[in-house]
């Protein structure tokens, strides 16, 4: 077993988070259609609406997957079933638990690229994660032009050409999950604020223009959840414990 694979961990059959606790599930997406099916099952009318529009069959298996065991996820750590559990979305649309005395202050938030998801849960804090499956992007300098920081330009340009693609995956994952513990989309613009990415360990965020306290209300933390992937977890508040389990039937 590698370094990476230890670090996902067969989960308890009933989870318990306490509130200095932050758990990563990792959810394998491609599914036999007997599975697909099943799990279709467990969906709200609106999320099967939401699914049967997309384009491409595989990319309504992997919606149906994600945000089904999100369900089985959520309704472990609150004693529920997966169709008893009710969302609701900010005007952002970010998605949450409720009625709020039922959801015993957890919180949560989900992210799906190629054949993996992530589903980050705490209680009592914000939190957003996102994942990206490392890939090649022909406008690469183009877009990190546009929605890297001054200070991140600067170092992203001082790298060899080798290095760009992964640092650039890391930059972007603290960002989004940030943006996304937030949960004003993109009101606050990506150049807006920095960070320096540090794998496997806190990357504190080095500013917020405008808003000089802001930075010291997060924590960042980047995941490697598989060969190819970057994660990053952006969590309110400090000292929190992270534990990652990997999802299975």
């Amino acid at each position: 077993m590698t370094t990476l694979e230890k670090s996902w961990l067969d989960p308890p059959a009933s989870p318990t988070l306490a509130a200095d606790e932050v758990h990563v599930w990792r959810i394998a997406l491609n599914r036999p259609p007997r599975d697909v099916q099943e799990i279709q099952n467990l969906l709200a009318s609106e999320e099967i609406s939401r699914a049967d529009r997309f384009h491409f069959e595989k990319d309504r298996q992997r919606f149906v997957v994600v945000r089904g065991l999100l369900r089985v996820i959520l309704g472990r750590y609150l004693g529920l079933r997966p169709g008893q559990l009710h969302f609701i979305y900010s005007d952002y649309g970010k998605p949450a638990l409720a009625p709020a005395p039922a959801t015993r202050g957890i919180s949560f938030n989900l992210s799906h690229a190629h054949e993996l998801a992530l589903v980050a849960v705490t209680r009592d804090r914000q939190l957003g994660i996102d994942l990206e499956h490392i890939r090649p992007i022909p406008e690469l300098e183009q877009i990190a032009e546009r929605i890297f920081s001054p200070q991140e330009r600067e170092m992203f340009g001082a790298l060899a050409e080798t290095e760009k693609p992964e640092v650039f995956f890391q930059y972007w994952t603290c960002k989004e999950a940030y943006i996304k513990a937030r949960g004003e989309g993109l009101s606050l613009s990506l150049d807006q604020f920095q960070v320096v990415p540090v794998l496997g360990e806190a990357a504190p965020m080095l500013g917020v223009k405008g808003d000089p306290q802001e930075a010291s209300r997060w924590s960042l933390r980047e995941l490697v959840p598989a060969p190819g992937y970057l994660a990053a977890l952006a969590v309110e508040g400090k000292g929190w414990r992270l534990a990652q389990w990997n999802y299975s039937d």
